[in-house]
């Protein structure tokens, strides 16, 4: 038998043979590692910080109110298990009814549709699965190559392979688009309906669904007819697909929209304290706007929106702005006391975020510096209010202060000299006690100075300081001498509700509890019998005014401020004009914003009582009320009969109507004037030695306990017999 074997080399080396084995090896090779690159290649297409979707961060308050949102897209995630059943089911019905059978790509729908579109030579069916959809929107949205199909198969499959089906939808109903600048369906439940993802009905859902096709054209804003079809067909397919019984869905189908009103709210008075928010999130929390805008945060602030839209209506009162051109400006602070929260700030009259924030911007304080910088810090040096200071025009080293008014009265109680804000005892004061030193206090309370000269006590600074400042420095006064820093933020939270920041309370003693009592009850006589008495407000309220002179128009206001405080808050309030010339100046000075800030605290004791006087803390002396010492022109005197010497003499004079004034008794000797006896609040005093043989002369001199010093000698009488 005759063996045959096959010459492999001899045939393989017949072209006609070689090249078509060549080709196909090839072209088998090609589609192996194809095959091989479509599987397994998804990780070149995927961007996995794409996964990680952008989300609103929402702005609330304490007690759960929504203030502001801020965004790049307006989305609030929610996790899949929060989506009902039968809502998932829409979605599934009506964008991939095999969703949870294949592995990214239906092969089964895209044969379906080639098929359906060679029938009529047209694209009319799309084949794509919820996880194509995803990739596309996720990974592909901008990619325009003719590569595009094949790397939304590649990155599909990546996605199943990496992803449970949970996983994906969860992406996928968060990611979608609703119209209206709306994505996710956590956002699109609140907006359409009004209600959380997990309160949706079978209807709401499928209208939802419905959108993903076309949200523009299917919105119900837009056109309801449309809408309600698009759900109707959504309804339809989750029949088909035996989501819902037939009887089920025509009921369904025969429902209304049931979606909710918009109404857009007008709140021009919340982007102020808004912007507060976001520049303390970057600077205390290192958020950037940018970040805040795509991570998803929960933060609490302490907002008193009610506060806030008061202070805002009213500084748009034109009624306060008396200037040479239109756009005076104004600046606002309301801080609690207790805490160091903020609960409003104005920015400016018609402020935007993003606009120059002007409760952060410095500008000379005026005499709301005093208390500041010279007369806490000379109480802590042992001065005392009642102590006298010198009220003269002098030159210090080429610096002269000189009071408003021109008058000067040689010296002043510290307490005077805080009630008509004259500058000639405070810049005198500063100078006793020392720059060096009453800088030491302000940069306790942040308020960092380049300035070294005594301007530095009439508020002349170089740069100034802001209204922010203000508020924090006057807080020592109202919190027993305790500084802390001004928050807006009482916590924040990212996306998966863990805590990543908390306000910092930590305080600072400033001022001893006596210094700080002191300054309350001095400034509160400012607002009752000061410079502060202009405007209304019947309860309690302490602060100090100030204002700044115009540098070159003679005469005129270039800052106008009133620092407030009531037994809760503390208030700083600003006006003027943001450029400075000659063209631009104030014609009222501290009047303005005095008044304004008394209508502020007159609106919210109507919306919260607030206290109707100061409650003196606990191991601190009262500060009494300045003693008025009388003049005495009506001092007599006579004999009475009675005693251990049968003889007495009695003088008598009109007593003030204080009590505590105190009557020093004066007898006129030979060898000088002799005090021979006090009496304290009554006008009499007796004589027990006297004599009938001799003539004596009297006279009272009334003394201040307060300020340790006599008033003027009444006139003198003399006890003579027979005269």
């Amino acid at each position: 038998m005759k063996k045959y074997r096959l010459n492999l080399k001899k045939f393989t080396a017949n072209p006609w043979i070689k090249w078509p084995l060549l080709i196909v090896g090839t072209i088998i090779l090609l589609g192996i590692i194809g095959f091989l690159f479509i599987i397994y290649g998804g990780r070149l297409v995927v961007d996995e910080k794409q996964l990680i979707l952008p989300a609103t961060t929402t702005v609330e308050t304490d007690d759960g109110l929504v203030v502001g949102k801020l965004y790049e897209e307006n989305r609030e995630l929610v996790s899949i298990d929060q989506v009902p059943t039968h809502v998932q089911n829409a979605f599934i019905a009506v964008e991939d009814v095999r969703f949870l059978d294949h592995a990214g790509v239906d092969f089964q729908s895209v044969m379906r549709a080639v098929y359906r579109d060679i029938i009529a030579l047209d694209k009319v069916e799309g084949a794509s699965t919820i996880t194509q959809q995803l990739a596309k929107n996720l990974f592909l949205a901008n990619d325009k190559t003719f590569m595009r199909k094949t790397k939304e198969v590649m990155a599909s499959i990546y996605l199943e392979r990496h992803f449970s089906k949970k996983e994906i939808l969860e992406l996928y109903v968060n990611k979608i688009y609703f119209a209206h600048g709306i994505y996710g369906i956590g956002t699109a439940a609140e907006y359409y309906f009004d209600k959380p993802v997990e309160e949706l009905t079978v209807s709401e859902g499928a209208m939802l669904a419905g959108l993903v096709k076309a949200p523009n054209n299917y919105s119900p804003y837009i056109d309801e007819d449309s809408a309600k079809e698009r759900r109707d067909i959504v309804l339809a397919q989750m029949g088909r697909a035996g989501m819902l019984e037939t009887e089920e869905m025509l009921t369904l189908q025969g429902n209304t929209l049931g979606i909710t009103e918009q109404t857009t709210e007008e709140e021009p008075w919340l982007d102020d304290y808004l912007d507060i928010v976001i520049r303390e999130a970057a600077e205390k929390y290192q958020l950037t706007t940018a970040e805040l805008k795509r991570g998803g945060y929960r933060i609490t602030v302490h907002l008193n929106e009610g506060a806030q839209q008061i202070a805002y209506e009213t500084l748009q009162n034109e009624e306060y702005y008396s200037g040479s051109q239109p756009g005076v400006e104004a600046s606002f602070v309301l801080m609690e006391q207790e805490t160091g929260e903020l609960e409003a700030v104005i920015g400016g009259r018609d402020f935007q975020i993003g606009d120059s924030q002007r409760a952060l911007v410095k500008r000379q304080p005026g005499s709301v510096m005093k208390p500041l910088a010279v007369y806490g810090p000379a109480m802590m040096d042992d001065y005392q209010p009642y102590d006298f200071l010198e009220d003269v025009a002098q030159e210090y080293d080429g610096y002269i202060a000189t009071n408003v008014d021109g008058q000067y009265s040689q010296e002043v109680t510290m307490y005077d000299a805080i009630q008509d804000s004259k500058n000639a005892p405070a810049v005198w004061l500063l100078d006793q006690i020392g720059i060096p030193y009453s800088k030491e206090y302000l940069e306790k309370m942040e308020i960092a100075l380049e300035d070294d000269g005594l301007a530095i006590a009439l508020g002349g600074l170089e740069t100034g300081i802001t209204p922010m400042q203000v508020v924090q420095g006057y807080r020592t006064f109202i919190h027993e001498g305790s500084f802390i820093e001004a928050h807006t933020i009482a916590e924040i939270k990212n996306r998966n509700g863990e805590v990543i920041g908390e306000a910092d309370t930590e305080e600072t003693t400033i001022f001893s509890k006596q210094v700080a009592w002191n300054m309350i009850r001095m400034i509160e006589n400012v607002v009752e019998n000061g410079t502060a008495q202009s405007g209304s407000y019947q309860k309690a309220l302490a602060g100090k005014t100030g204002s700044t002179q115009h540098p070159t128009v003679e005469g005129q206001v270039k800052d106008a401020w009133f620092a407030g405080i009531t037994p809760e808050y503390v208030t700083a309030l600003w006006m003027g004009y943001d450029k400075t010339d000659e063209a631009h100046y104030l014609t009222e000075g501290s009047a303005a914003p005095t008044r304004a800030t008394k209508a502020i605290l007159e609106s919210l004791d109507q919306q919260q009582e607030l206290a109707s006087s100061f409650i003196k803390p606990s191991g601190v002396e009262e500060l009494e009320d300045p003693i008025s010492l009388p003049t005495i022109t009506n001092l007599e005197g006579s004999y009475k009969i009675g005693g251990w010497s049968l003889v007495q003499g009695e003088l008598n004079w009109k007593a003030a109507t204080d009590d505590r004034v105190i009557y020093r008794i004066y007898q006129v000797t030979e060898t000088g004037d002799n005090k021979i006896g006090e009496v304290t609040g009554k006008g009499e005093y007796l004589l027990t030695e006297v004599s009938l043989f001799q003539s004596s002369t009297y006279y009272v001199v009334p003394y201040n306990k307060l300020t340790k010093k006599e008033g003027e000698p009444s006139n003198q009488i003399t006890l003579s017999f027979g005269r």
